[in-house]
């Protein structure tokens, strides 16, 4: 493996994302090769399925998406191990700050210095209980502006619909409402560390409410389905479930808002990092 992974080399670093988590470090600390003091060097990213950009091709898991039809409207319809039909909310958040197009998966034996240098996804299966402490954590390795991602409408995607939504595949409100119970809980231990860890900025960042919307109103953003995604049925597929055998995958990913059952299309992630630009340069 090309250069050097060790965590403590991410005190030199400008940008973390961890699951549902965004950190963003003052550029002071990363001079080399920054122009102006909202300059981004880098982007690191903690997390899950969501913003994976496929260390699972690396991990002994069933959880896989190096597959068709994963990554089928990618740059060259690769699967990449990303759980959706293009890129994920943090290959765009990359894109965003000018920084780089794709982010490359940590556990990438391919990896090289410079890679590394600019960033790269350590996402995966993270437990949110250890947020705090991992910010600490990271807090003590130079981290100063922090984002803090909510859980997405996890009664909305389809599969909370199918297992809670009954026959009409309603929003299971019951999951919506945990979801808000964790938003709001992740929210307040946010406000505390930010009291007290000197000279840290922390904002919190709702993907909750602009995910609802759109589902609300899939309309106006140009969607015409909302309770299944793009994969087989739409219903329970995700991962291995979802492949080239899937029956009755969509030939149109655009009309989707999710591509899975649990992941939404890159047209939905586009439109997510849109509607958080704001929070993300209040960090910068």
């Amino acid at each position: 493996m090309k250069g050097n992974k060790n965590m403590a080399s991410m005190g030199s670093s400008g940008f973390l994302i961890i699951p549902w988590l965004l950190l963003a470090e003052s550029a002071a600390l990363f001079s080399a090769g920054v122009s102006s003091g909202k300059s981004t060097p880098a982007v690191f990213v903690f997390g899950d399925s969501i913003l994976d950009t496929g260390n699972n091709n690396y991990l002994p898991t069933l959880s896989k998406c190096n597959f068709p039809p994963y990554g089928r409207n990618f740059p060259g319809g690769k699967p990449t191990g990303r759980f959706t039909d293009g890129k994920v909310i943090s290959d765009l958040i990359a894109g965003d700050l000018g920084i780089k197009d794709l982010l490359p998966p940590y556990l990438d034996p391919n990896l090289g210095a410079q890679d590394l240098s600019t960033g790269v996804a350590f996402a995966s299966a993270f437990l949110v209980t250890q947020a705090s402490e991992s910010i600490v954590e990271l807090y003590k390795l130079g981290a100063r502006k922090i984002g803090v991602f909510s859980t997405l409408v996890s009664g909305c995607v389809p599969e909370g619909r199918t297992v809670g939504g009954g026959e009409e595949r309603k929003c299971a409100e019951n999951f919506n409402e945990l979801a808000k119970i964790y938003n709001g809980k992740l929210s307040f231990e946010m406000d505390y560390l930010n009291k007290q860890l000197p000279g840290v900025k922390m904002v919190f960042v709702d993907l909750f409410s602009p995910l609802l919307g759109i589902i609300k109103d899939p309309e106006t953003y140009g969607f015409a389905v909302t309770k299944e995604g793009c994969c087989g049925t739409g219903y329970i597929e995700a991962a291995v479930l979802c492949n080239q055998l899937s029956p009755f995958t969509c030939a149109n990913t655009s009309e989707y808002i999710f591509w899975d059952s649990v992941h939404p299309t890159e047209k939905a992630n586009r439109i997510l990092v849109s509607k958080v630009r704001d929070y993300i340069n209040e960090l910068l």
